[in-house]
């Protein structure tokens, strides 16, 4: 049988510290791929080694395992921080921007300036944003930092509860508690019947469009 791989959460923030950055967040961002809602991004700054059981990458988590560990991040942390770029935004630049945007934003909300940000993802700038705070970036960083796997959680959560609750409240039609944005059978389906509201992204609506347009010339 093949051993399971252990993995040493806080290889990447001890190899900050050794190189002399006192102060390190994690940053990640979530909600790139939904058709609606803005994308949301978080910067944790963890006690050094702090314990926090169940921690990892928000992907691998249930709802509830999400929102419990949002909870005790955001309890435990020295300081953390959530920004967001809007739908409109988004339709106005493009995707990578906004998530860059949304996670330079997130750093500069920390009540404590960090003096290294480890960031997920391989892309630190996009054709109207970049991050400039000092930075690693970090592949698949939210399932190997302790700090940006923090940072995906509070992000995930952070995005889901406005979309259940605000966009939810706002655009009952749609039915956000149940997809989340996303694109599923449902959300489309609404979106035939309804049309888009101010909260989807018109960018990623093209396809739909164009099939739309070709319904009304049957």
């Amino acid at each position: 049988m093949k051993a399971k791989t252990v993995i040493d959460w806080w290889a990447h923030e001890r190899g900050a510290w050794a190189s002399g950055y006192a102060t390190v967040c994690g940053c990640d961002e979530a909600g790139a791929g939904p058709l609606a809602g803005p994308v949301y991004a978080a910067a944790v700054i963890l006690p050094p080694v702090c314990d926090i059981p169940g921690l990892n990458d928000s992907k691998k988590l249930s709802e509830k395992r999400r929102e419990a560990l949002y909870d005790t991040i955001t309890r435990t942390a020295s300081a953390w921080s959530v920004a967001r770029v809007e739908a409109a935004e988004i339709d106005a630049t493009d995707i990578l921007s906004a998530r860059i945007k949304a996670m330079q934003r997130a750093i500069d909300g920390l009540s404590i300036r960090p003096d290294m940000a480890l960031v997920d993802g391989n892309r630190d700038h996009g054709r109207t944003a970049a991050i400039w705070t000092p930075h690693v970036m970090i592949v698949r960083g939210d399932a190997e930092s302790a700090s940006i796997a923090a940072a995906s959680i509070v992000a995930k959560v952070s995005r889901d509860r406005y979309v259940v609750t605000d966009l939810a409240r706002r655009y009952p039609q749609y039915a956000f508690a149940k997809h989340k944005g996303y694109g599923t059978k449902l959300h489309y389906e609404l979106l035939d019947q309804y049309g888009p509201c101010p909260a989807h992204r018109r960018s990623y609506l093209k396809k739909w469009e164009a099939r739309r347009r070709e319904k009304l010339h049957e």
